[in-house]
């Protein structure tokens, strides 16, 4: 321990003198589009006004395939701005804007003031300042409809979904993310401003149910074979994750008396699968047991905790998590990692609930930081399975899915244009932050640090860098050229060695300038004691232990490196 803290402090100070850690980073080469701006640039329509409350009136017209309403946005204007953006995706259409104030009566936007272009609308701010107020409080009424972009493999391919149960009853829903909340209600579609709290009415037929969001407002049966639901969050909410569920659903439910009390677990399945989902759904407390163990207290008590069965496999959808796992364990019966512990647990629940913690609670500003959230909760996995079944079967499980990574482009998108990075966020940002365990190298500072990024950045909306520094100060290391290396370029660290006579010199090949980090290495005999080593990217050499008599070494598993032997 002493030698590892030893070389530990090797570390930093090696960092702080470096200059060149930001070297050879990868830029993406795709060129980018006016509209690709449009939708992913926070700028100056949309940084000088922040959204309180979505009001949402939604009917669905299941027969044709259309849905129509208005929503209500309530917000705050927080400096003078020029214009105000509104996004709502075509096939769309936008209807009419009405506005008020506190000392305006409710007033309609001329059409000719309102300036499309491509999928956002943008409308002179002097709509929502008058001389007689100072930035007042503004509600802006949309109304919309329209037959919406129809999903053709979701949740990857987004959009409505409109299925059928195994009765051929409508089975309706929606999947969002990356596409963005417009392609089915009119908002500020960005994920750096949250509404506070957020409402959803939808009319439907009479004879079917409607889950969403929060917790249950009412129903109300109206004169026309329909029925409108309201379901409310009362918590900050990211637009992709507000959702209805519609359908023949039966409900069952239970209390889980977690880290800040009674937490109330609702299940909502189709009719005919009620049985199955009382014995796969066992799950969920279990995986709240771990998470709250590891992250902290679940961060919707107020809005409880729903697991909702959806025509597709499954979505983060805040307090109204969407499960279309057939109810079986693993990842529709297979296990991702290859080493039989993945089959131990129902994947969609364990994962998709591990993102109440990192998309929910936490959310990135910009879907190019998106590894903030699957990484993390791609983790969360192995967390479960080391909770329930020991720190090696986790150990097993995380390495096992590097077999899934494909270092294609850097996991960290392009900013400002609604561009996420490669798929390697979930895998590779796993066995990243299980490398950066291994250098910190104190379980106990690891939790308590999972724990506070909950806690500090509680219904917050984060960057990637606000998240590695805080990873950085809180456990008093430095991690910019791991950050660097395995979430800003596709190449994966090499420990190259070779051994004369009864020396060995090492250093790392395929990486950044400046790039160094601790390993754990055994040389001959791996039953033998590990060596502590600060690994950069210029030779250095070490006599090596007596009782040395092969020429080979092992690279702790637990850090995501590979291993090369120069020869003599």
């Amino acid at each position: 321990m002493k030698l590892f803290i030893t070389a530990l402090k090797q570390f930093f100070l090696l960092i702080l003198l470096n200059p060149s850690v930001q070297g050879q980073l990868l830029q993406p080469a795709k060129q980018f589009t006016h509209a690709d701006s449009v939708r992913g640039t926070y700028g100056a329509s949309r940084d000088w006004w922040d959204v309180l409350h979505y009001d949402l009136h939604v009917a669905f017209n299941i027969a044709n395939k259309t849905i129509s309403g208005y929503n209500s946005i309530s917000f705050k204007t927080l400096k003078k701005g020029n214009q105000l953006q509104i996004d709502l995706q075509a096939p769309m259409v936008l209807d009419s804007m009405v506005f008020s104030t506190q000392d305006i009566t409710s007033k309609k936007i001329a059409t000719t003031d309102i300036i499309k272009d491509g999928n956002a609308y943008f409308i002179p701010s002097s709509y929502f300042s008058t001389p007689n107020t100072n930035y007042p409080t503004v509600q802006l009424n949309v109304y919309y409809h329209g037959k919406p972009i129809i999903a053709k493999k979701a949740p990857w391919d987004g959009g409505l979904v409109w299925a059928k149960d195994k009765q051929n009853n409508p089975w309706v829903s929606i999947a969002c993310q990356g596409l963005g909340a417009s392609v089915w209600y009119p908002c500020k579609d960005s994920q750096q401003d949250e509404p506070d709290s957020a409402a959803m009415h939808i009319t439907i037929p009479d004879s079917l149910a409607c889950v969403g969001n929060g917790r249950f407002r009412g129903k109300i049966n109206n004169t026309d074979a329909t029925a409108t639901y309201t379901w409310a969050v009362t918590s900050p909410i990211n637009n992709y994750t507000i959702i209805p569920y519609i359908g023949k659903y039966s409900h069952f439910s239970e209390v889980y008396n977690g880290e800040n009390g009674p937490l109330d677990m609702d299940y909502w399945v189709l009719n005919d699968d009620v049985d199955k989902a009382k014995k796969q759904f066992t799950d969920a407390p279990k995986m709240l047991k771990a998470f709250e163990h590891w992250f902290g207290p679940y961060p919707f008590y107020a809005d409880g905790y729903k697991l909702v069965q959806a025509p597709y496999l499954g979505m983060e959808h805040q307090s109204a998590t969407a499960y279309g796992n057939q109810f079986k364990n693993g990842y529709l019966g297979t296990d991702l990692s290859g080493t039989g512990w993945g089959l131990k647990w129902d994947f969609i629940i364990v994962h998709e609930s591990g993102h109440e913690w990192f998309a929910n609670n936490i959310t990135t500003k910009d879907i190019a930081d998106m590894w903030v959230h699957e990484g993390f909760t791609n983790y969360s996995e192995t967390l479960f399975t080391e909770y329930y079944y020991g720190k090696t079967a986790g150990e097993d499980y995380v390495i096992g899915l590097r077999k899934n990574i494909e270092n294609d482009v850097p996991i960290i998108g392009s900013y400002q244009v609604n561009k996420e990075g490669s798929g390697d966020m979930y895998y590779k940002g796993a066995n990243m932050i299980h490398t950066i365990r291994q250098i910190i190298n104190n379980d106990s500072i690891f939790k308590n640090m999972l724990r506070s990024l909950n806690s500090t950045f509680y219904h917050q909306t984060v960057t990637s860098t606000e998240i590695e520094q805080f990873m950085m100060k809180y456990c008093h290391m430095h991690f910019e050229t791991i950050f660097n290396q395995y979430l800003r370029t596709t190449q994966i660290p090499a420990f190259e060695y070779t051994i004369k006579n009864n020396k060995v010199s090492y250093r790392f090949t395929n990486c950044i300038n400046g790039f160094l980090m601790p390993l754990k290495v055994s040389f001959g005999n791996p039953n033998k004691s590990e060596q502590n080593l600060i690994v950069k990217d210029t030779w250095q050499t070490i006599k090596l232990p007596k009782w040395f008599d092969k020429k080979t070494c092992i690279v702790n598993r637990n850090y995501y490196v590979t291993t090369t032997y120069a020869g003599l």
